[in-house]
């Protein structure tokens, strides 16, 4: 097998994974309709989901290639929302995929403009001591992707202003299952905010559950 050929076999299968995790999106509630999008590092550049197509019209062909400069290399028309995606796979090699959700209970914080303090440990997943919830902007915009790299320091997950979330992996299930993750740490949230204002972890018992975290695998996966 040539270099080339196998180069095109591996950007197949990352099509078909790209495709894949679109529709696990839509099945486990994370997107609705054609909101939200996916990301997959691809050589020296990216493939993302393209802009205004219902999950259940993708096809792996309809995945749309991108380079560093914001070139789309395919003839396809990629998400609005490319900007943020370039941004983080250039800046972050750690990171193999992006995931972003307008999901029920992110959306929801990121409408009161709200971080998600330490309620629980398990914040610890998204790397840090809270989820960050970056300022608005208009989607699609280099502020947006300012905002979401900013807010993406130290961190794999953010809120987006009344907008959703951004979820970072090493791999496209590592993203999916962060943003699962994430929005169930959400609602979590929400239903505390229910009852009053959270009590919350203080930054030593944080700073334990992070460290511990750093034992669970490259990026911190957790299991009990």
């Amino acid at each position: 097998m040539t270099a080339n050929s196998a180069t095109d076999k591996n950007e197949s299968a990352l099509r078909r994974s790209l495709l894949a995790g679109a529709r696990r999106m839509v099945e486990s509630g994370l997107n609705r309709g054609t909101s939200g999008n996916l990301g997959i590092r691809s050589g020296d550049g990216f493939l993302i989901t393209p802009s205004g197509v219902p999950v259940d019209r993708m096809k792996p062909e309809t995945m749309v290639k991108m380079d560093f400069s914001g070139k789309a290399i395919d003839s396809g028309t990629p998400s609005s929302e490319w900007r943020f995606h370039r941004d983080i796979f250039f800046s972050r090699p750690e990171v193999g995929a992006v995931v972003h959700t307008h999901s029920m209970f992110a959306t929801t914080l990121a409408c009161m403009q709200r971080d998600v303090p330490p309620f629980h440990y398990m914040i610890a997943a998204a790397g840090g001591d809270s989820i960050r919830c970056a300022p608005y902007a208009l989607f699609g915009s280099q502020e947006l992707s300012d905002f979401a790299m900013q807010s993406l320091e130290n961190r794999k997950a953010c809120l987006l202003s009344h907008h959703g979330m951004i979820a970072l992996g090493r791999d496209l299930d590592d993203a999916l299952a962060l943003a699962e993750e994430v929005e169930a740490l959400c609602e979590q949230y929400w239903r505390v905010l229910q009852l009053g204002e959270a009590r919350l972890l203080s930054p030593e018992q944080m700073h334990e559950a992070l460290e511990r975290f750093k034992g669970y695998g490259q990026w911190g996966s957790h299991t009990e």
